[in-house]
């Protein structure tokens, strides 16, 4: 006699088991569904809004210039001289530049606003390389916030220093440009205003508001330069000529609009 064992077939109660699992998978999985799509839905939504909500932009740079009178001048001015030795052009130059600075003093020229800027000695030489003399050179740089008097300053100067004076030039500026900045940034401003609204109005819509502005640098003029010959020429005569003339001061600035939808 073989045992034999018979494998049972599946009971009713086995299959309930499966349906039940299968229903349970499906009622979870449906509400993840759901809310996997409804977060895309969100975000194409929230995408959409933000790309609408993005106002359209102009960008445009307006300049402004305006014009004043300097204040204040600014020249170099010293002593060279030459000996056949280094201590005996030393000692000429040191006698000579403290002449040329007491007649500044005397002149209208501050102290503070005098400055030594470059003190050099150098030798020469002849074709066959042999020195033959030095030269001593003590160069200043001077400031005067008084313009009228700084003609009689240079030519008193030249007279005090005779043939070794050296003046190697002359520049003008305003010494406080607080008021012709503002006045130019708001010239700069109404400019980019006109031209913004000039190009809008192309475009068929208008200038909203300002999103954002830039002051760029300032791009004004330095001051005018006179050269040295003009001195020259000029300091034996019993004034030294000097016009300040006038300085423009320019701004520029960019300035971002809004633009109406």
């Amino acid at each position: 006699m073989s045992d034999h064992l018979d494998t049972p077939d599946e009971t009713p109660h086995a299959h309930a088991n499966e349906r039940s699992r299968r229903y349970s998978a499906r009622i979870i999985f449906l509400p993840v569904f759901a809310i996997v799509i409804a977060a895309i839905a969100f975000t194409g939504v929230a995408l959409g809004r933000a790309k609408s909500a993005a106002a359209a932009t102009i960008t445009v740079t307006g300049s402004g210039t305006v014009t004043g009178t300097p204040n204040t001048v600014s020249f170099q001015i010293g002593v060279s001289t030459t000996a056949l030795s280094a201590n005996a052009a030393l000692e000429d130059n040191n006698q000579k530049t403290a002449a040329l600075e007491a007649t500044l003093l005397k002149n209208g020229i501050t102290k503070k606003n005098l400055q030594t800027s470059g003190l050099n000695i150098y030798d020469s030489t002849n074709a066959a390389g042999n020195i033959v003399n030095f030269t001593a050179q003590d160069n200043l740089n001077v400031t005067s916030h008084d313009i009228a008097k700084v003609g009689d300053a240079i030519n008193a100067a030249a007279k005090a220093v005779g043939n070794g004076i050296q003046l190697s030039g002359i520049t003008f500026s305003i010494s406080n440009q607080s008021k012709f900045l503002a006045a130019a940034r708001a010239r700069a401003i109404r400019n980019a205003h006109t031209e913004a609204s000039q190009i809008a109005k192309g475009g068929g819509t208008t200038v909203v508001s300002i999103v954002k502005v830039v002051d760029e640098e300032n791009t004004g003029s330095t001051g005018i330069v006179y050269p040295f010959k003009e001195f020259a020429s000029a300091a034996s005569a019993n004034h030294v000529p000097v016009q300040a003339g006038s300085q423009s001061i320019n701004v520029q600035v960019q300035v971002v609009y809004s633009l109406a939808s």
